[in-house]
């Protein structure tokens, strides 16, 4: 309380200072505005933040780094000059947030338009020359193995080489619809050579058209860049202060609060993928079970959106974009066509085409179905795709449907067929309600304690499951990969401490071990100030950290399966371990629990798995396509040279397919139709799971435990 009435006064101190900006846009009232935001964040930051990081000059280099990456992350308009120039502001932004002084928004906003200007100049210039295509040069891709350019003959140089990679990506799009058009298949011709002279005669028309799409379509992306607002570069310079604390910490600006309150609910119409803006690109967080993205295949986590285009018109450049406008232009109507332009995590790029749609709900929810395993074994199967719970109906007392329910539901269901054993699937399970992951996690041991949850201040609080009975005591086996998530990292880690289940899956789950809270800045105003300013936004900030019963935390290290299986994700870099200024690992102390009195011999399990993983065909095909993934995406120069690039594409679809057929885990090539009647759906979703070889590895896990336990 002392603290709170400490804040009150210092923000009533604050409204009486005549700001000292450099924001020649913005009106007075504005300025008055940010300069409160920012004394504001100086404030809450420090105080409320898990990890009691200072606002320091360490801090501010931090928040400078954030800053730049969202300022040029992709190093195409800044010269190191600029650099140098707003990177000496650096040390001082920590002085400036606690004054409420905003001064570098104002520099950067400025530095970059003169830029952008010069750049349409240059862009101008070079697509009415023409674009040459010459092979036997190359384009470093990878922002962070370049540098800034060092002059404008540098950077023009360096656009000369953008717009001749996409004029030349864009001629193998229109290569490959005219080739569509024609009912050929490149992808299916070992050369594509009889092909290739088909077209080879309209080299120079369809060259030219190229060029007149890239022109066109850089045109209207440099014009948007100089459309922001000296407002936009303040909220995203805020935003790079708060995400210095932490990167599930944010300013949320107005403008972004829809959004944000869209991404916590889950988007019911569309394309169903939850999307961030990280690092000047548009990336998928996650695809919604039963949703356009997810039944039409194609479009996965980690995909960068470049461009969005609408049926067929040209497609929109997204690179730079922030994401509530992307947003607008991948959404609309029920029935209506959008085409994504991804570059996946090996660098090749690849369209999807999506017809947009509302969320089937019942794809959304638990299911399961029984697997037949080897020597006639029967598996019971169980995909929980997130921890849901209808909290509004809790709310008003009534009884909603919620994922624990639905799982008991699913288990018992299993017993009375007579399994021998449960596969509980939480592959790309994000996490969700609490609440879920303890009771579900119940459900499997007798009451006890599931997880620990600690504040900055040293408070802990024990969550138990209350219920004294198992609904199910039988082998058990979890699926997890990186992108198993929060509330499923605590349902994997506590039945890995109580030995009740083996953990099978990817070498690591994502490592999101902390909670969030929103806090409206709004509220921390004076009433009677408030009404000289329109909204300030709000703050999602980082409280507490989830600990395991054994002490250690979920958090960065995620959980480590029993057994590791090769996964096609392997070669991505995603999970806590890789984000910005993540929270470390740590433990505390470990609480009394009692281990499940049947537990299997993991040594032994785990030995039996990968000898019989090793002389897997299908685990083969995995690791075999991994490694080419892991080589492709440490090459990350673009070759400015046509043949190599159809080579390129040839080679990813052959991947995929080979996925596809060989082992199931891929659509082969996405659908462009969401005509599937529900018998359809659920035959293709049973044939998948049937198909999957971490769900038959699974089930030969099960045997195993089966024999040692009986």
């Amino acid at each position: 309380m002392k603290l709170m009435k400490s804040f009150f006064f210092s923000v009533l101190v604050l409204l009486f200072l005549s700001p000292v900006l450099h924001a020649d846009s913005l009106t007075a009232e504005e300025q008055e505005r940010d300069s409160l935001i920012g004394h504001m964040l100086s404030k809450q930051l420090p105080t409320l933040h898990y990890s009691d990081k200072e606002l320091n000059d360490s801090l501010g280099e931090a928040a400078f780094s954030l800053y730049l990456k969202q300022l040029d992350y992709q190093k195409r308009f800044l010269l190191q000059e600029d650099v140098d120039v707003l990177h000496s502001h650096a040390d001082s932004i920590d002085d400036n947030m606690r004054s409420g002084q905003v001064v570098l928004p104002s520099l950067g906003s400025e530095i970059l338009l003169k830029r952008v200007a010069q750049v349409q100049q240059m862009v101008t210039k070079m697509v009415a020359a023409e674009i040459g295509h010459t092979p036997g040069e190359v384009y470093q891709s990878d922002p962070k193995k370049l540098s800034y350019a060092k002059s404008l003959a540098e950077l023009e140089d360096r656009w000369r080489k953008i717009l001749k990679a996409q004029v030349m990506s864009r001629y193998l799009d229109l290569e490959e619809e005219a080739q569509a058009a024609k009912g050929a298949d490149l992808a299916g011709k070992k050369s594509g050579e009889g092909t290739r002279k088909s077209v080879s005669s309209n080299f120079k028309k369809m060259w030219a058209e190229a060029t007149e799409k890239v022109a066109k379509q850089n045109k209207t992306f440099l014009h948007r860049l100089t459309q922001e607002t000296l407002q936009d570069h303040t909220d995203r310079f805020f935003n790079s202060v708060a995400r210095a604390f932490g990167p599930h910490t944010n300013y949320i600006p107005p403008a972004s609060k829809e959004q944000f309150d869209i991404n916590m609910r889950g988007s019911l119409e569309g394309i169903g993928a939850l999307l961030k803006e990280e690092d000047g690109m548009i990336k998928v967080v996650r695809v919604i079970p039963g949703s356009a993205s997810a039944r039409q295949g194609g479009l996965e986590i980690e995909d960068a959106i470049l461009s969005v285009g609408q049926g067929d018109e040209e497609p929109v450049d997204v690179s730079d974009m922030r994401l509530r406008d992307a947003v607008r232009l991948i959404r609309g109507a029920k029935g209506t066509e959008v085409r994504l332009t991804v570059r996946k995590n090996g660098g090749l790029k690849s369209v999807v085409p999506i017809i947009r749609d509302v969320v089937q709900m019942e794809d959304t929810f638990v299911k399961s179905l029984v697997v037949k395993g080897d020597d006639g074994a029967r598996i019971g199967y169980i995909n929980i795709p997130s921890f849901y719970r209808d909290f509004e109906k809790s709310k008003k007392g009534e009884k909603g449907r919620n994922s624990t329910d639905d799982t008991r539901v699913e288990v018992l269901k299993l017993k009375a067929l007579g399994v021998d054993g449960i596969v509980l699937d939480l592959r790309n399970n994000g996490g969700g309600a609490l609440v879920d992951a303890i009771d579900i996690a119940g459900l499997f041991v007798k009451e006890g304690p599931m997880v620990q949850v600690r504040t900055s201040m040293g408070d802990k609080r024990i969550l138990f499951d209350q219920d004294e009975g198992i609904v199910y005591a039988g082998p058990l086996v979890i699926l997890v990969n990186k992108f198993s998530a929060s509330a499923s990292e605590i349902v994997a880690a506590a039945l890995q401490d109580y030995h009740r289940a083996v953990i099978m899956g990817g070498a690591h789950t994502h490592g999101k071990g902390s909670v969030q809270t929103v806090l409206d800045l709004n509220e921390y105003v004076p009433w009677l100030s408030m009404a000289n300013y329109e909204d300030l936004g709000a703050l999602k900030i980082m409280i507490q950290k989830f600990y395991r019963v054994n002490g250690g935390s979920t958090q960065y290290k995620g959980v480590e399966p029993d057994i590791v299986l090769p996964s096609i994700y392997e070669h991505l870099k995603s999970g806590e371990r890789y984000l910005d200024y993540s929270l470390p690992w740590d433990s505390i102390e470990a609480i009394d629990y009692t281990t499940f009195s049947l537990s299997p011999d993991i040594e032994k399990i785990r030995k039996n798995s990968l000898v019989r993983v090793k002389k897997n065909k299908e685990f083969d095909i995995i690791r075999d396509e991994v490694a080419k993934a892991e080589e492709r995406s440490l090459d990350t120069y673009i070759y400015l040279d046509i043949e190599r690039m159809r080579g390129d594409r040839r080679m990813a679809k052959a991947a995929r397919k080979r996925l596809g057929a060989e082992v199931g885990l891929l659509e082969e090539e996405p659908k462009s139709t969401i005509s599937e009647t529900e018998a359809e759906k659920e035959s293709h979703w049973r044939q998948g799971v049937s198909r999957d070889p971490w769900v038959q590895e699974a089930g030969r896990v099960i045997a195993d435990i089966g024999r040692q336990v009986s």
